[in-house]
């Protein structure tokens, strides 16, 4: 039987784990492959530090360049994180010839189009299923199941810990702060949490499926991102009431027009009221899903575990399944890892977007107040389709819930702006987008 030596650069969670899981389960890849996977050497930042997985001393080196280079290696697996030096190790494999397999979604979303030309260039073969989403294969959905259509919708909950947190927020009626502090206690988020709680971690992600989606490359800086951090037990309450979960959502949608060229897209990550009805909202604590209606298959969804060790392993091992008989057979990937063929795609400008919005404003409790902000609305164009002054909120200030039927972003920031300056409206007015999966 073939066998297939592997170089890995990075040993801890995920690099532990794809090593782990290649020697519980090599022997069965070999008997569905016709390939046997080995894994020669491990770059590792400290060979002193001790592992939960334990890598034979020989295999380790604390130099990357020892294991990409290294005549032995004919396949290199990049868990390093970080963008900088993956990027270098990445290039100097396809310089060498040698096929890379990646988790690294900040590399793929910061160099991703220049990696695919230098894979293309050197004849080599780039694999990055483990990027996004865990052990759910979203990219071999993408590229390969769904070939044949137009990607019109797709919505992802991408991010385990915004969505561990906003779970439990609502479960137990906690704070913010409260369940952070929880999520780093058990692991689900890291000392310094920014890259989750602030929507960076799913902003990768959703570029990088927007691309594969719709065949042009997706620039981070064009992606509309906001987090968690400012979310208050109060409108987790009030979207409850009126039938809606707030969930870190990530929404990709195809424009319409165009004039003969590509219609543009919309790309945003933010905090989103999905009404109660719809499967997403049921997805909870860690766990990730993604939603994609194309125009042939329709509707289909796919749901797990979008992190963590074992996820990670999974979606890694399927990459070396696909490489290991790409280099059998002696062939680049059937499929490019990334084919451009919508050359005039763009990205909708987030003032140009239009959706249903969730308003909610505190005000004083008196008349006209709002007879004042109806009237500020409707000289933008934008229109009220319900309205909550809830009881029970003593005091000289109330909340005021609005709901907003489709309005473009930039009406909906001019209003807010000239509502804000009202004497009766006291603090920053709070928004979120509305989403009804039409």
């Amino acid at each position: 039987m073939q066998q297939v030596n592997l170089g890995i650069v990075g040993g801890g969670t995920v690099g532990g784990g794809v090593y782990q899981a290649v020697e519980r389960n090599g022997a069965l890849m070999a008997s569905r492959l016709g390939v046997q996977l080995a894994v020669a050497r491990v770059a590792v930042r400290d060979l002193q530090k001790k592992r939960p997985v334990k890598i034979p001393a020989r295999k380790l080196t604390t130099h990357w360049r020892e294991v990409v280079e290294d005549p032995a290696v004919q396949l290199v697996i990049e868990l390093m994180g970080g963008t900088e030096t993956a990027r270098e190790v990445t290039l100097r494999a396809f310089e060498l010839g040698k096929p890379v397999v990646t988790a690294n979604k900040a590399l793929i979303s910061k160099h991703g189009e220049e990696l695919f030309a230098a894979a293309q260039k050197h004849g080599v073969n780039f694999y990055y299923e483990a990027s996004v989403a865990g052990g759910i294969p979203i990219i071999k959905v993408l590229r390969e199941g769904l070939i044949g259509n137009r990607i019109a919708r797709l919505y992802g909950i991408l991010n385990g810990t915004c969505n561990y947190i906003l779970t439990r927020m609502k479960r137990e009626g906690a704070a913010y702060a409260d369940v952070l502090a929880d999520a780093q206690r058990l692991g689900y988020a890291e000392a310094e949490p920014s890259l989750d709680v602030d929507g960076l971690d799913a902003l990768h992600k959703a570029g990088i499926l927007a691309s594969l989606a719709h065949g042009f490359w997706v620039n981070p800086k064009q992606i509309h991102v906001a987090g968690i951090r400012r979310i208050e037990q109060l409108d987790i309450q009030f979207a409850e009431k009126l039938g809606y979960t707030i969930k870190l959502l990530a929404v990709i949608k195809r424009g319409e027009g165009g004039n003969g060229k590509c219609p543009p897209i919309q790309v945003s990550v933010c905090p989103t009221l999905v009404p109660n009805t719809h499967v997403l909202a049921s997805v909870n604590e860690v766990f990730n899903a993604v939603f994609v209606r194309g125009d042939i298959v329709g509707d289909t969804l796919y749901y797990g575990r979008g992190a963590g060790q074992d996820a990670t392993a999974s979606a890694v091992l399927s990459d070396l399944a696909d490489a290991a008989l790409d280099l059998k057979f002696g062939g680049q990937n059937r499929i490019p890892p990334f084919v451009p063929h919508e050359r005039d795609g763009s990205v909708l400008p987030l003032a140009h977007v239009v959706t249903p919005f969730y308003v909610r404003l505190t005000v004083l409790d008196q008349p006209g107040v709002m007879a004042k902000v109806a009237t500020i609305l409707a000289e933008n164009q934008i229109g009220i389709s319900s309205v909550i002054q809830p009881e029970g909120h003593e005091g000289k200030r109330v909340p005021l819930i609005l709901m907003i039927h489709d309005a473009p972003y930039a009406a909906m920031q001019r209003a807010l702006q000239q509502i804000s300056k009202l004497p009766v409206v006291k603090g920053k007015p709070v928004l979120y987008p509305v989403e009804h999966f039409d």
